[in-house]
């Protein structure tokens, strides 16, 4: 057998004692288990794919990648003349050797953003056509370069405002344009590569207030035949949240426009939902109890039972990093603070939470 192979047998039958009728194949991944549903993607750092235990285990669970930060506007174009494809570019390469799908994340966001966008040479702000325009040449650099290779983007994310009482962010995005730049943002991508699938993301979309602004958005943009095809359900949920019914109604109410749905960034905090960045109190644990783990395994468990109910409507499903080895929640919302919200833990097995996702 291929030695790779017997080190993923070991990575998947070494973390837990289970009977013969529990063990899953150790030739079989989540993509594998899920080929008849839809992909399962993970969310990758070029330095993921160099280090040989995270390559392994990326090969054999996952047919899908999407770069976590490398192709976000400020990393790939920190300066109006300057690019940097390298990060983006291996990671490309590495899913084109693999035969692997890519997800490009993201054209247009109000984070990560390089300031010379916004700013004349003298500093002043730009105008919306100047904005637009800068807007457009990125878009279709980006898309360009890639096109054939990714197959769908996240065109446009997190434009809706945290505030329940607001419609829209109150980007530099929307102060300079209006909300003119979401559906210019869709139609630079879609002349750049026709074929992409064109996602809008964004998050807590299961919340129902959230949801109908998101759904007041969406229409929006199919009522002006804007070139949307899906939406993203980033996914980043928690032990207590969203509810089982929550998630179907935000699944089918979005599909009722004639949009795909994907889980884009999905992961199972085992803390409860916070926003602003924070100091790790002195009597807070992070200890990742038994009385976790069988929550966070049942929280999956229920996911992934919805997720096969509306496959009508779903077409992929990503997580949000490989395994509790690093995930970016173990430095937001609190610095420090190590989280435990993957199907794989630190030493790259698989957790209580990894079997009932497989077992159906």
């Amino acid at each position: 057998m291929n030695p790779t192979r017997l080190a993923l047998g070991a990575l998947l039958l070494g973390s837990l004692t289970l009977t013969s009728s529990q063990r899953p194949d150790a030739d079989k991944g989540l993509k594998d288990y899920y080929k008849d549903y839809f992909p399962i993607g993970v969310a990758v750092s070029p330095r993921a794919l160099q280090n040989p235990a995270e390559a392994a285990l990326i090969l054999q669970q996952f047919n899908s990648l999407t770069p976590e930060n490398d192709m976000k506007m400020g990393p790939i174009h920190p300066e109006e003349n300057r690019w940097n494809w390298g990060p983006s570019d291996a990671i490309v390469d590495f899913a084109q050797a693999h035969k692997l799908k890519v997800r490009g994340h993201n054209l247009c966001w109000h984070e990560q953003t390089p300031r010379w966008l916004f700013k004349n040479a003298d500093g002043s702000q730009v105008s919306k056509e100047v904005l637009l325009k800068r807007l457009h040449d990125h878009i279709d650099a980006v898309v360009k370069r890639y096109k054939g290779k990714i197959y769908a983007w996240d065109v446009v994310n997190e434009a809706i405002a945290d505030n329940p009482n607001e419609f829209l962010r109150n980007s530099d995005w929307y102060k300079i344009c209006g909300e003119d730049f979401i559906a210019e943002a869709f139609r630079y991508a879609h002349a750049a590569d026709p074929k992409a699938v064109l996602f809008y993301n964004d998050y807590n979309t299961e919340r129902p207030e959230k949801m109908e602004r998101v759904y007041k958005l969406l229409k929006k943009l199919k009522d002006a035949n804007v070139p949307i095809d899906a939406v993203g359900l980033q996914g980043h949920w928690s032990l207590v949240e969203p509810t089982e019914q929550e998630l179907r109604t935000t699944i089918e109410r979005f599909g009722s426009l004639g949009l795909k749905v994907q889980v884009t960034e999905l992961d199972v905090s085992v803390y409860p939902w916070e926003k602003d960045r924070r100091a790790k109190r002195p009597d807070e644990s992070d200890a990742y109890t038994p009385e976790m783990q069988a929550k966070q395994a049942a929280q999956y468990k229920m996911f992934f039972k919805v997720f096969r109910d509306e496959k009508k409507y779903l077409t992929g499903i990503t997580f949000w990093n490989i395994s509790d080895h690093y995930s970016w929640l173990d430095t937001y919302p609190v610095a420090g603070r190590k989280n435990h919200p993957l199907l794989f833990d630190e030493n790259f097995k698989p957790k209580q939470a990894y079997y009932e996702v497989v077992k159906f």
